[in-house]
């Protein structure tokens, strides 16, 4: 008895001693407060935190701070805190005390100069003095663009930290960059002043309720489903975010970033990892999910420009003309509309499709994370007679209602003919408006379930922030992850015109769209007008497949899609007729980007092509691992070799990776490969060897100014190229001039220059490694689009 009284005594006395060490005083500045995030969000989620934590022995001291002058300011601020508002169930007089007492407790200044911020730090620490309280931490709200970041991260490291034992936050607003280089240049910046502790990235939607549900819920019911939460029982998950109102107003930013920067990249891509990371045994720990949430980064299948397509409102050129004042002539290519398919490559998710979609102007306001589940029920009865609880042939589904469209709040659906879900007592069940259908099926099919109480986004991630809850907040390492994911396919749309779209309503079904194989594509035809006018525009198909002579040899010439589909069929003709005859087809491929639709092509619509009986040989390679994402044969591999049936051992990766080590001389893998195609194929005549023409002139890895493998006996090199990685591995040019044929394959609009000049040399390897290329028996043709070739 006496053991367990002191053991008593010991607890409580540490308990008292911890709930001392949580009390103390916390400083608020909020940068940019009288602007509109902190106008419309940032003050009402301040009130709120006050509301929450000031009876718990925190006191606080708010600091409204922004470049205007003294007077003006704090005017612009009182007005943004008159619409301050409590809790529906908090009593009148009770909300009119508390909003006096955050008025007195919150302050105006200007943070303009250094001078400015040694005062604001003064002041802090005076009424710390005065007051006898201790420090427990400070929070700087940068409520203003990036560009100003490092100013006043500057500012803040050299002038304004706490005293020793206190903490300090930092929160970051996005746009956290607008790529992959400017945002580690951001985040090298703001890393020379704080420690990634102290930095909190704020995305508005991880504090949306039904995102931050999730792993809640996931963990909730991992009993239900740790079974169903893979690719064999997931059909696919949708994560949708729809507007109605369009960008007027905000064209400017619009400009510079577009849909995907500003929707897809971070609040989608975030939903996407907490529904597809691995659940932690402890949910609650943020090290563990910003851990798992990497992981998903990680196997995540890089994007393609096939994995896109993308849109624009059709009154937005004019609306940019008019705000940016842009001529009478500007058309804009920023899309305002984009969905993307994502694959993740791990066993829970692979082939399963994570669709992502956002837009302007579009028919509803509404967001949520749908995951459709299998259905391989097959029922006797008619549907008439189905039950929404027990019929296993209705639609199943999980539904996280973000929020707006039909419901009009945040909500999780859960299909009653899955499992009956648990959820936390702040969440109740819900019934909706008789008559309400959602995903297809009526609201009774679901159980439905809402907050007991709403909380805007803002107000629940200030509460994080104060609690130091760092996983709900974006870290640099997960940032340049997701920018490395992201910059690969918003350079390759760049300068891909978006389909245009009335908006609302009036859209019908031209948005639509459909996917197959890694490819994302609209379901209806839409003409493309070449040149804005009146008149019909043009179609594709109503230009014929242009026949003609390049270089003395024969030249095919088409739309991207209508060349792509041309050679294909070709390729596949010439594989038949060498199985045919010969019994195997030696077919020899570049990598890059040209030949990814290609490949696509092959992979999905040539379901008679001769695989079994196919080697596949590279023509170049990049000496790295060859998982690494720039290998020549990961490409091959990503959008081809796994979607085909061919034997593992008739491909040849070139062995660029020896002894652990890449493209070492004394390795001999240039010869290794060299004795590999003297074996195998008769003749070293390869059947077919597809080409592609660099800017330079260059083709495989033969480069201008280089006599490497230009002639001599070697069949395969070593070589230099001009960009990284360097080193390179290459079929020599009388190797690629003994195949049986060659196709060369050369597309885009940045190709049209090389393509004129080369059109008029004559044979100048060594100024033009491609114009060397001519079969000594063999045929070469030439596979040019449109915009390579007419510009």
């Amino acid at each position: 008895m006496w053991n367990m009284l002191i053991v008593a005594m010991c607890l409580a006395f540490l308990g008292c001693l911890q709930a001392q060490e949580l009390q103390g005083h916390v400083s608020i500045i909020l940068l940019g407060a009288t602007g509109d995030l902190a106008k419309k969000y940032l003050w009402q989620g301040l009130f709120q935190l006050y509301l929450d934590e000031a009876g718990r022995g925190h006191s606080f001291s708010f600091h409204g701070a922004a470049l205007t002058a003294p007077r003006q300011g704090q005017e612009l601020m009182a007005k943004a805190l008159e619409s301050l508002s409590c809790p529906k169930d908090m009593a009148p007089s009770h909300c009119a005390e508390h909003k006096d007492q955050f008025l007195q407790l919150s302050q105006y200044r200007q943070l303009k100069t250094a001078e400015d911020y040694q005062a604001l730090n003064k002041d802090i620490e005076a009424q710390l003095q005065h007051t006898g309280l201790r420090e427990a931490g400070r929070i700087f709200y940068f409520s203003v663009p990036p560009f100003a970041y490092e100013d006043i991260a500057r500012n803040i490291n050299s002038s304004c930290r706490p005293g020793p034992g206190a903490w300090l936050r930092v929160v970051l607003e996005k746009p956290f960059g607008h790529d992959h280089f400017s945002a580690r240049q951001l985040a090298t910046e703001l890393g020379t002043f704080f420690q990634e502790e102290e930095m909190y990235r704020v995305d508005h939607y991880l504090g949306k309720q039904a995102v931050a549900q999730i792993l809640p819920f996931r963990d909730q019911n991992r009993k239900a489903l740790d079974g169903l939460w893979n690719r064999h029982h997931v059909e696919r998950v949708e994560i949708i975010m729809k507007e109605t109102v369009d960008a007027e107003g905000r064209t400017g930013f619009y400009e510079e970033y577009g849909v995907i920067r500003d929707v897809l990249q971070n609040h989608l891509t975030e939903v996407l990892t907490l529904v597809a990371m691995e659940l932690p045994h402890n949910v609650s720990s943020a090290e563990a999910v910003l851990r798992h949430k990497l992981q998903v980064f990680q196997a995540l299948r890089g994007l393609q420009r096939g994995s896109a397509i993308v849109g624009q409102y059709q009154s937005y050129s004019e609306q940019v003309r008019r705000e940016l004042q842009k001529p009478d002539s500007f058309h804009s290519l920023t899309p305002t509309f984009a969905a993307v398919l994502v694959h993740i490559d791990n066993l829970r998710w692979e082939g399963v499709p994570f669709i992502l979609m956002s837009g302007k102007a579009l028919d509803e306001r509404v967001g949520y994370a749908r995951i459709l589940f299998k259905n391989q029920a097959c029922c006797v009865q008619s549907e008439k007679h189905w039950a929404a609880a027990q019929s296993q042939c209705l639609p199943r589904q999980l539904v996280f209602h973000i929020g707006h469209g039909d419901l009009g709040s945040p909500a999780v659906l859960v299909s009653r003919n899955l499992f009956r879900p648990s959820l936390p007592s702040s969440w109740k069940e819900m019934e909706g408006p008789p008559g309400l259908r959602l995903f297809g099926s009526p609201l009774s099919d679901y159980y439905a379930y809402s907050p007991v109480q709403e909380r805007d986004a803002h107000s629940v991630l200030l509460s994080h922030i104060f609690h130091g809850r760092k996983d709900f907040f974006i870290t640099t390492e997960n940032l340049l992850a997701s920018w490395d994911f992201w910059t690969p396919l918003l350079e390759s749309l760049a300068h891909k015109a978006p389909r245009l779209y009335p908006g609302g309503a009036e859209n019908g079904r031209l948005l639509d769209f459909e996917f197959s194989s890694g490819r994302l594509f609209f379901s209806q035809q839409q003409p493309e007008q070449l040149v804005p006018g009146p008149g019909p525009a043009p179609m594709p198909s109503d230009f014929q497949v242009l026949r003609a002579k390049y270089r003395e040899s024969p030249l095919v010439s088409a739309w991207s899609e209508e060349l792509i589909s041309k050679l294909a069929n070709d390729i596949e003709a010439t594989a038949v007729r060498a199985v045919r005859r010969f019994g195997q087809f030696h077919l020899a491929l570049s990598g890059g980007s040209s030949p990814v639709a290609l490949f696509q092509q092959l992979a999905t619509a040539h379901y008679g092509f001769p695989w079994a009986h196919t080697h596949l040989w590279l023509v170049d390679e990049r000496c790295v691992p060859l998982s690494d994402p720039e290998s020549n044969f990961q490409g091959l591999q990503a959008h081809l070799l796994q979607h085909v049936r061919i034997p593992y051992y008739n491909i040849h990766p070139m062995p660029v990776h020896l002894q652990q080590r890449l493209c070492a001389e004394e390795d001999q893998g240039a010869q290794i490969y060299a004795r590999e195609i003297s074996a195998l194929v008769a003749n070293s005549s390869f059947d077919l060897v597809l080409l592609g023409m660099g800017a330079d002139g260059h083709t495989a890895s033969l480069f201008p100014q280089s006599p490497t493998g230009l002639d001599g006996e070697q069949l395969v090199v070593l070589t230099t190229s001009p960009s990284q990685p360097h080193r390179r591995m290459s079929l020599s040019l009388p190797l690629i001039n003994r195949a049986k044929k060659v196709a060369v394959l050369v597309m885009g609009r940045m190709k049209r220059e090389i393509t004129t000049l080369v059109s008029r040399v004559g044979h100048e390897p060594k100024k033009w490694p491609i114009s060397g290329v001519l079969p000594h028996s063999g045929q070469l043709v030439w596979y040019m689009d449109y915009d390579a070739f007419l510009g």
